[in-house]
């Protein structure tokens, strides 16, 4: 199911089931006029050159579909993680798992980069097993460090720079997944793929 609004006289957001897919789709279209596609949780915005690109675009946007999309990124960025986190344990207590297997649970997954939000370069990664589908903290920490490796509810994420944030954590990485001196500065971006995996 999607629907399609005029945001602004440049864009048109769709509100979409799988707005992943939809944004796939709509890369794939390669439409005339397209300054941005940012997908969300549930939505895609589409922002136009000017208002008759738009008008022209959206026939094409309605009809975009994620069964029009026959390959997902094969991009996959693989990210090692040294799994100390101090929410592992509860991880494990509250799935019913050993630390060992809420490891191997973690790591077996290849994520999709569903979209960027909270902070920038912070990924929301698709694709958690159900098992690790846990709430966020009661009380989120004052500062969480960058790097750390985290999940809350069916995300996984990497905290991109120091913040406050109530995710549970599981471990952390060296990998820089953003920097501002760097093109682009968002290493994981919306369509990519992650994996993580044991530091060695």
């Amino acid at each position: 199911m999607v629907r399609v609004i005029e945001y602004g006289p440049r864009a048109l957001l769709i509100e979409a089931e799988d707005p992943l897919g939809v944004f796939r789709a709509l890369g794939a279209l390669r439409l005339d006029g397209v300054v941005d596609v940012v997908p969300a949780a549930s939505t895609v915005l589409v922002t136009f050159a000017d208002s008759g690109a738009r008008d022209r675009a959206r026939p094409a946007v309605a009809a975009a579909s994620p069964a029009s999309t026959t390959v997902a990124s094969s991009e996959v960025v693989t990210i090692p993680v040294t799994y100390d986190g101090d929410d592992l344990d509860d991880v494990s207590r509250l799935s019913g798992l050993s630390v060992e297997e809420v490891v191997a649970r973690h790591t077996r997954v290849v994520y999709d980069v569903g979209f960027v939000g909270f902070a920038p370069g912070f990924a929301y990664l698709s694709g958690l097993d159900p098992v690790l589908h846990l709430p966020r903290l009661d009380s989120p920490r004052t500062a969480v460090p960058t790097g750390a490796v985290a999940i809350a509810g069916p995300y996984a994420a990497v905290y991109p720079t120091p913040s406050p944030g109530g995710w549970r954590l599981m471990g952390r990485t060296t990998v820089t997944v953003f920097d501002g001196r760097r093109y682009p500065p968002a290493l994981l971006r919306p369509g990519m793929r992650v994996r993580f995996e044991v530091a060695s």
